[in-house]
């Protein structure tokens, strides 16, 4: 009989056997460390006053604050904001989806729609707040069309790349098979535009999810964002740590639900991503892409000369024209606008600088990944508004706190995509800096980087459009200092609507020539990879 080898698992010492369990014990163990930590931390500030109980309540109070509203008041505010979302969800994701797949089937529906849908997609959906308030006032309606707007986007998007680029291959599979039409469509080409719509009904969840908050901290009263504002007012600040516990956990809850959702519907191999490639016009096709907004400028205009609607809330075009150039003339609107892009860009400084130098460091160590990724994705599931009433409550209504904010809202897409980049590096580079005996800033430079370059630019392009988003946010909520968000929302309380809409213009001109920048850095930054 042949001697079983010392090696075998049934013969290696007992220490030796359970070594893989204690290391999976110890790595789960070490994802509670920071949380127990800060817990800690929380409650020796509380118990010697290093910080006023008003701006920091202890632990046992933001529990027992959970307990009594527990007992109906915090569940009433949620039951009615999940029924805004879900609501909104229903009509946009259906709308979006119906639109996307139109588009994506028909040539000529997206040349003739697509440019204008665009168009009108670049002006965030904060940004078409103010103008909301004054058309629908701030009932339901507000809440409903604001997420209309912010779920249609992306689903309709995410649709038409998946019908669109799922129709070639398929429609030479429909002609081998001799299918009609209609099962070509349903068969095929939905089937395979399923994990782009997917992908887009979650990005659209997350969305209006955060729109929904924006939108009942500025204008509500009912729902789980009115609570945060009741208690930010009466500096019942313990409330407020509970909504946001809320808040985050919920979040995480409809990520994993749609994530299994997605698993259970798309369970068969598929590519990662889809990416919306703007199809170019030639000749005639540059017309035609005029066609819609002139038709929308003309009814527009008869409109107001017809006084379908109170001339008041519907401007003529041209006196929105006129007003955009006045502002531009006499420094009122380019200033405004100036200070926001100034606060844009330091608040991606800040939190983009500090998202990308920790992604860094978890991305090379295993280690520090365990001990604070878990935390960290805990609290990317908390929606950014969410912090806003806590933001105030601690550094106020002043310059910091719009830094602050600006810099939370750009941190995490560099965070992610830096510390994945870097995780997922290859490792023939790290065979290579040991044959190259590399010390760690060698590896860096001349390796890691490198070779995480394309991630990490993408997040700071992503970075960019958030900090943007971020700005106009906090100037909504902080309309000290001026600002564009600051203008648009003394303009709503004036009702000069042909103000709002100029804003709205210069800020979607904004953010797509900020998005065209980041474009423009990642190519030039990463243009080596493809040489």
């Amino acid at each position: 009989m042949a001697r079983a080898s010392l090696s075998s698992p049934s013969l290696a010492p007992p220490g030796q056997r359970l070594r893989p369990f204690i290391s999976a014990y110890r790595g789960h163990l070490s994802a509670w460390y920071l949380p127990f930590g800060l817990a800690l931390l929380w409650w020796l500030a509380s118990r010697n006053l290093w910080m006023s109980e008003q701006i920091l309540p202890a632990p046992v109070v933001v529990w027992q604050s959970a307990q009594e509203l527990a007992g109906g008041e915090l569940w009433s505010h949620l039951a009615i904001s999940l029924q805004r979302l879900l609501i909104g969800l229903l009509v946009g994701v259906g709308s979006g989806a119906v639109l996307g797949a139109w588009l994506g089937v028909s040539r000529r529906a997206e040349r003739l729609v697509l440019p204008t849908f665009n168009a009108l997609a670049q002006i965030p959906t904060l940004a078409w707040v103010p103008l909301f308030m004054v058309l629908f006032g701030i009932g339901e309606v507000l809440k409903l069309v604001v997420l209309v707007k912010a779920i249609i986007v992306p689903v309709t998007l995410h649709t038409l790349v998946g019908v669109r680029d799922a129709q070639p291959r398929l429609r030479e599979a429909a002609a081998v098979l001799k299918l009609p039409r209609h099962l070509l469509i349903t068969r095929l080409i939905l089937p395979a535009a399923l994990p782009a719509f997917m992908a887009g009904v979650r990005l659209a969840l997350a969305t209006g999810w955060s729109s929904l908050l924006a939108v009942e901290l500025l204008a509500s009263s009912e729902g789980i964002g009115y609570l945060m504002v009741w208690a930010r007012q009466l500096f019942m600040l313990d409330i407020v740590f509970v909504c946001i516990a809320v808040i985050g956990l919920l979040g995480f809850a409809m990520d994993r639900g749609l994530g299994w959702l997605e698993r259970r519907l798309v369970h068969w191999p598929h590519p990662a991503g889809a990416e919306l490639r703007v199809q170019r016009l030639q000749g005639v096709e540059y017309l035609q892409a005029l066609l819609l907004p002139l038709a929308l400028v003309i009814v527009w205009q008869l409109a107001n000369q017809l006084q379908w609607v109170d001339a008041t809330i519907l401007v003529a075009p041209r006196q929105v024209l006129v007003t955009a150039w006045d502002g531009l003339l006499d420094g009122s609107l380019t200033s405004a606008l100036a200070v926001s892009v100034g606060r844009a860009l330091g608040g991606l400084l800040l939190g983009g600088g500090l998202g990308f130098a920790l992604g860094l460091w978890l991305g090379l160590s295993r280690p520090a990944e365990r001990l604070l990724g878990p935390t960290l994705a805990g609290l990317r599931q908390i929606a950014i508004f969410a912090w806003v009433p806590l933001l105030t409550a601690w550094f106020g209504l002043g310059e910091l706190t719009k830094w602050v904010f600006v810099g939370l809202a750009a941190f995490f897409p560099l965070f992610i995509a830096t510390q994945r980049s870097v995780a997922n590096r290859s490792a023939q580079l790290e065979e290579a800096a040991r044959v190259l005996h590399l010390n760690l800033l060698q590896r860096l430079l001349r390796l890691v980087l490198p070779g995480a370059a394309p991630g990490i630019f993408a997040g700071l392009r992503i970075g960019l459009i958030y900090a943007w988003l971020g700005t106009i946010g906090a100037e909504y909520f902080m309309p000290s200092g001026g600002g564009i968000g600051s203008l648009m929302i003394g303009a709503q309380q004036l009702l000069r609507m042909d103000l709002i809409m100029a804003a709205m213009l210069l800020v979607g001109l904004t953010g797509a020539l900020l998005g065209a920048l980041g474009q423009y850095i990642e190519a030039r930054a990463t243009r080596w990879r493809r040489a």
